[in-house]
């Protein structure tokens, strides 16, 4: 059993190298592109960081699991279906259970966190830009005040 895991271990390892190795690349860039724009729009309709939400709010969690996911199902198909590419030019078989943690790995993990953190920059840019303009009173909400 110990020989299996390390076994699987040193697979996975192995994949940092080796034909297709741009897909370590790619496939985070993908996710970071689509994880911006995305966290742009949540900061233009006054929506809290992503990744916090899901997890506080318990109420809306459903929906922005869902959101989340259709954003990203294509990122990580495609990445799982690259993944398997590689099994087959590399090793000869398909390890289904090791695609699965890789795409999960670089399509999935980083998509919350870099979401929040646009999110987040660009309130934090909005609210400074607002403030430069006269727009926003000392110590008021993000909210431009109404003349």
């Amino acid at each position: 059993m110990e020989q299996f895991f390390r076994q699987y271990w040193e697979m996975l390892l192995g994949r940092l190298h080796g034909p297709l190795a741009f897909r370590f690349v790619l496939r985070p860039l993908v996710v970071i592109i689509m994880a911006c724009r995305a966290g742009v729009k949540d900061a233009r309709q006054g929506s809290p960081a992503y990744g916090w939400a899901v997890l506080t709010n318990a109420a809306d969690r459903r929906n922005l699991l869902r959101h989340g996911w259709s954003e990203i199902a294509k990122v990580f198909t495609v990445a799982v279906a690259i993944d398997m590419l590689y099994e087959i030019i590399v090793f000869g078989r398909i390890y289904p259970g090791q695609s699965l943690i890789v795409a999960t790995l670089l399509a999935v993990l980083p998509y919350p966190f870099v979401r929040g953190l646009v999110n987040r920059g660009v309130h934090r840019w909005r609210r400074r830009s607002q403030k430069a303009r006269g727009l926003l009173r000392p110590g008021s909400s993000s909210r431009p005040t109404q003349f």
